[in-house]
């Protein structure tokens, strides 16, 4: 229950996609989902999981908020297909009225606009300016940490996942990063950078989940999604929380808090 005033029992209510849960779900990306529906009850808020899997239309104006996870290559491979055939132009028009996408590791890829597989290129939904290529060396692997600022004000907080992924992702000119690698190898070993972000879509590498570890990130989703400001939302005892980032934080090896 909330431990203060806030956005509670308002009669909002917070409506989710979830793009092919059924293929795209390796990477514990139900946690996310579950997370998310957990802070809502909590606090009152109404929530309504949906999903589009292959073949299946999206409706534009039917959610908030729209989740791709991670897959295996065959699996993201048809996913990627249908993404083009069927939904990319709903998801533009989402992303363009101001629903927030998030994608995951190879979710985060399809919303770029290609990443190679073996030597096809395949093409993306174009919402991020990026793109995946797979070079002849060793997996990007292990605990991360990046910094990040999600707002005008200039602070800075800390997400704290896992990496596990083959595919180098290179920004373009003028496109941002989600944050700043502290620990950890980020879009491509390299560049320093994690992630890219455009507006209110975001993709990542970081999972294991990715919002049960961060709990503000997913706060800071929802009040985005409901168009209002994380303050808003009625607080919430978050001491079990604050230890499990706390806790991902050190195994990345960063001192939090």
């Amino acid at each position: 229950m909330p431990d203060a005033e806030g956005v509670g029992a308002s009669g909002r209510r917070l409506r989710v996609c979830a793009l092919y849960p059924d293929l795209l779900n390796i990477y514990a990306d139900r946690g996310n989902l579950l997370l998310l529906e957990r802070r809502c009850s909590w606090r009152g808020i109404g929530f309504e999981l949906a999903s589009s899997g292959l073949g299946e239309p999206l409706d534009a104006d039917a959610h908030e908020l729209f989740y791709l996870g991670g897959g295996q290559d065959r699996d993201q491979l048809l996913c990627a297909q249908d993404l083009i055939e069927t939904k990319r132009s709903g998801l533009h028009a989402a992303a363009t009225r101001g629903a927030v996408v998030l994608g995951v590791c190879g979710g985060y890829q399809l919303l770029g606009r290609s990443y190679t597989l073996g030597r096809e290129r395949i093409e993306g939904v174009g919402l991020l300016d990026v793109e995946t290529v797979r070079e002849d060396a060793h997996r990007l692997i292990g605990n991360i940490a990046i910094e990040v600022s999600l707002d005008h004000t200039g602070g800075a907080e800390l997400l704290v996942g896992f990496e596990n992924h083959g595919g180098r992702t290179r920004l373009s000119p003028g496109q941002d990063a989600l944050g700043r690698v502290l620990k950890g190898h980020g879009n491509d070993g390299r560049s320093g950078m994690e992630g890219a972000r455009s507006g209110n879509t975001i993709g990542t590498y970081l999972h294991g989940p990715l919002l049960p570890k961060n709990t503000w990130f997913a706060d800071w989703l929802i009040a985005r999604a409901l168009g209002l400001q994380p303050h808003e939302l009625a607080p919430l005892d978050d001491t079990l929380e604050r230890a499990a980032h706390a806790n991902a934080g050190r195994a990345a090896g960063v001192q939090v808090g």
